[in-house]
């Protein structure tokens, strides 16, 4: 039988570690970053070195594995999560100036610049101006040499957009939401409309700040779950994406899927769903946003890292649930323990229990 502790307050534990906790704030659904302390917590008493981040998202779990002076394999299948990984889990020295990000503003008169988002996004996430500035700033980010650098500056293009977006997510064509001059319940108009070029400089300010070696070598994946390789990690961390009880899942690629169009700007038009209001990319379905498929994803998963120490990142009123997700871990004779916190998300009115299940090899 599997054991329950409930965790009751939150206490700042990094005072004495290798690395103070610095990962920036994070505007994305689903971070994992306001529950770090009890995350940590959790894995006291687990003996381990090398970990894999599965589902890496935000990457605020691999931070703290390298806080804790770990070494770290980030993994995601949304390509600006892993370069997002590259700039600030893998780079452990790099960093990028403010001199440097002052020249990607501006154009050179031996490049000829692209309009991608000012010919198709017109009116639909930013104005005029902000879209040539991107298209500006993208194809001059795409001519760095150094990939950590680069990545720093992808970081901070990424950040920049999201701020600038009401409900931070790029989900629905909404600029309205933003230029209408009306009364509002929500967002912060003043953000919205200050200059891409002090968030951007903000941002990389805060990058630099965050990076730092803990002398370890990591590696940052850009996968599918099940093309990882088992490589016998001492403990395997899953944050999947949730489908509700309700069969209602978080689709992260429709989120984002601006920002991953970015990283592919030569190929971008050919990827639109020219359907779609908000010009969104096509993607392929993915068994982890389908309530039929989930199930098996699970099973599969944890029986390809069925010899690591496996944590799973979960909320207790999901599909599958909790107790059939233990189930799965005993069946691959695992010890379980289920830790829970109650949580409130940010865009939701209801609170829940999130869960971590601890499943370890007897």
């Amino acid at each position: 039988m599997y054991k329950i502790k409930r965790y009751q307050n939150t206490v700042s534990l990094f005072q004495d570690e290798n690395h103070e906790y610095n990962f920036p704030q994070t505007r994305y659904q689903g971070s994992k970053r306001k529950l770090i302390d009890w995350i940590k917590l959790s894995l006291t008493d687990l003996k381990f070195q090398t970990t894999l981040d599965l589902f890496g998202g935000t990457g605020s779990v691999s931070y703290l594995f390298k806080t804790m002076g770990k070494t770290v394999t980030f993994n995601d299948n949304l390509k600006f999560n892993s370069i997002i990984a590259k700039a600030l889990i893998e780079n452990n020295n790099t960093i990028l100036s403010i001199e440097e990000a002052l020249i990607l503003f501006k154009k050179s008169p031996n490049i000829n610049y692209p309009n991608k988002i000012e010919k198709y996004f017109k009116d639909i996430y930013y104005n005029e101006e902000e879209n040539r500035w991107l298209d500006v700033v993208i194809t001059n980010i795409n001519l760095i040499q150094d990939e950590y650098k680069r990545s720093i500056a992808f970081y901070a293009l990424f950040q920049s957009c999201l701020i600038k977006r009401p409900y931070n997510l790029f989900h629905r064509k909404n600029l309205g939401i933003r230029n209408k001059d009306v009364l509002r319940t929500f967002g912060n108009k003043k953000t919205w409309d200050t200059h891409f070029e002090k968030h951007f400089l903000k941002f990389i300010e805060e990058a630099n700040c965050s990076i730092f070696t803990n002398t370890q070598v990591h590696q940052v994946l850009n996968l599918n779950s099940n093309e990882v390789l088992n490589l016998n990690y001492d403990l395997v961390y899953m944050d999947p994406p949730y489908i509700s009880t309700n069969g209602t899942g978080v689709n992260y690629f429709d989120f984002y899927h601006f920002l991953e169009g970015m990283l592919d700007y030569s190929n971008w038009e050919q990827r639109i769903d020219f359907n779609s209001k908000h010009l969104k990319i096509k993607k392929e379905k993915d068994g982890w946003c389908d309530k039929k498929l989930i199930l098996k994803e699970f099973k599969a998963t944890i029986n390809q890292f069925k010899e690591s120490t496996i944590v799973i990142s979960y909320r207790d009123d999901g599909i599958p649930t909790v107790e059939q997700i233990v189930d799965m871990l005993e069946q691959t004779g695992k010890k379980v323990e289920i830790k829970y916190f109650n949580y409130k998300y940010v865009l939701s009115n209801k609170k829940v229990n999130e869960v971590l299940i601890i499943g370890t090899n007897v």
